[in-house]
C-alpha cells in the first residue's frame, strides 16, 4: 500500500504575471524514478528564480516540473530503484530542479542532505538553494581564503545573509552593501565588518578606503549592469568577481583594461541547469564542510517570514517588496 495519496495540492502558474497568478491546484503525486526520492514537503524556500519563472522570464529545464520551487525540507515518503542512502521516514533537505511548491516533491538522492537536529523544518527549507549557491560560487569558484576580504552585494538577501556568515566562519573579512540603515545594521549583526548603504554611499570608494587601497579579493555580485565596471574598480589585484544573477542588466559597457592591469578573474555560474553529478559534488562538499557549522549553531539561515503553501502569492509579494531580511519560506 502506498504511504501517500494519489493527488496533492501544488501551486501552479496559470499565466505569466504578478504574484496573483500563483494558484493552488490539484496535481497527481509524482512517482520516484531510479535514483530519486519522493519527499513529503514540510517547507519550501522562496527564491528570486521562482519570481523570474512566475513572470515567464526563466522557463524551467525541459525535464523539470512546471511547479516552481527549488529547495525543500521534509520526510522521505518513497524511494526509487537504486536509492541506497535514504529510507522511508528520513528527514531531509534538498535542492530540486522544480516542484518545491507542493505537498510532495521529487529529489535526486545525491542532492539531499540530512537535517541537523538544531534546525526546524522551516529553517531546513531555507538552506539548500542559498547554501549550494554560496558554497560553490564563493569558495569553489571564487576561492575565498582565510584572511582575505570579501565583498557581497545585497547583504540582507537570502544569498547575502548566508554569504556573510560562511565567509566569517572561514576567516574572511566581510564588506557588504544594503539599501537602508536598518539593513546595514542587520548585516553587521550577522558579522559584516563594513556595511555600506548603496543608496547614499559609494561602495567602490568605501571598499578601497577600508582596505587601505587594496580592494576586495572576492566579490559576489547578483546585480550586473553598471556594477560590473564598479566591481572591477573595487577589486584587488588578482581579485575574483563571481556573477550569480542580474537584477539589473546582463549587458554593460565596461573598460576591460582593468582585467589586465589587476589580473582579474570574472567568472559566474547558474545552479539549476548543472548536471546531477555537479550538484551531487556540491552537496557532498557542503555535508563535509558546512553542515558541521550549522549543526554547531555557528551558521544558520536568517528567517524573514513564513507563509502557508496556499499563500505563495503573498510570499512572492513580500519578496518583490524587497523589505525582507533573510529567507522567505512556505510551510505545508
Amino acid at each position: 500500500m502506498n504511504p501517500f495519496p494519489p493527488h496533492m495540492m501544488a501551486i501552479g502558474i496559470n499565466t505569466p504575471g504578478g504574484p496573483e497568478v500563483l494558484v493552488p491546484e490539484e496535481r497527481p503525486v509524482p512517482q520516484p524514478g531510479p535514483g530519486e526520492i519522493l519527499v513529503k514537503v514540510a517547507a519550501a524556500g522562496v527564491n528570486r528564480p521562482d519570481v523570474m519563472q512566475r513572470k515567464g522570464l526563466y522557463p524551467p529545464p525541459k525535464d523539470a516540473p512546471d511547479i516552481p520551487g527549488l529547495e525543500i525540507a521534509g520526510e522521505v515518503a518513497a524511494v526509487g530503484d537504486n536509492v541506497t542512502r535514504w529510507k522511508l521516514g528520513d528527514k531531509v533537505m534538498s535542492l530540486v530542479i522544480g516542484g518545491g511548491y507542493a505537498e510532495y516533491c521529487l529529489a535526486h538522492e545525491g542532492h539531499a542532505l540530512p537535517i541537523p537536529q538544531t534546525l526546524s523544518m522551516a529553517e531546513a527549507g531555507a538552506i539548500p538553494e542559498t547554501f549550494f549557491t554560496v558554497w560553490h560560487n564563493v569558495f569553489e569558484r571564487g576561492g575565498l581564503k582565510n584572511g582575505e576580504t570579501f565583498l557581497v552585494h545585497g547583504g540582507t538577501s537570502g544569498i547575502g545573509t548566508t554569504a556573510i556568515q560562511l565567509a566569517k566562519a572561514f576567516g574572511a573579512k566581510v564588506i557588504t552593501t544594503a539599501g537602508s540603515a536598518q539593513k546595514c545594521e542587520a548585516a553587521r549583526k550577522l558579522g559584516a565588518d563594513l556595511a555600506i548603504n548603496y543608496k547614499t554611499e559609494d561602495f567602490v570608494a568605501m571598499t578601497k578606503d577600508w582596505t587601505d587601497g587594496k580592494g576586495a579579493n572576492v566579490i559576489l555580485d547578483m546585480i550586473g549592469g553598471d556594477y560590473i565596471e564598479r566591481n572591477y574598480e573595487a577589486a584587488s589585484v588578482e581579485g575574483r568577481i563571481v556573477q550569480i544573477a542580474f537584477q539589473g542588466s546582463p549587458k554593460a559597457t565596461v573598460n576591460f583594461t582593468r582585467i589586465m592591469l589587476k589580473r582579474l578573474h570574472h567568472t559566474g555560474s547558474t545552479l539549476r541547469s548543472r548536471s546531477v553529478e555537479d550538484k551531487t559534488a556540491i552537496a557532498r562538499a557542503i555535508e563535509a564542510k558546512v553542515l558541521p557549522l550549522i549543526a554547531g549553531g555557528k551558521v544558520k539561515p536568517v528567517m524573514d517570514s513564513t507563509f502557508a503553501l496556499r499563500d505563495a502569492a503573498a510570499a512572492h509579494a513580500r519578496m518583490e517588496s524587497s523589505a525582507h531580511i533573510g529567507k522567505i519560506v512556505l510551510t505545508v
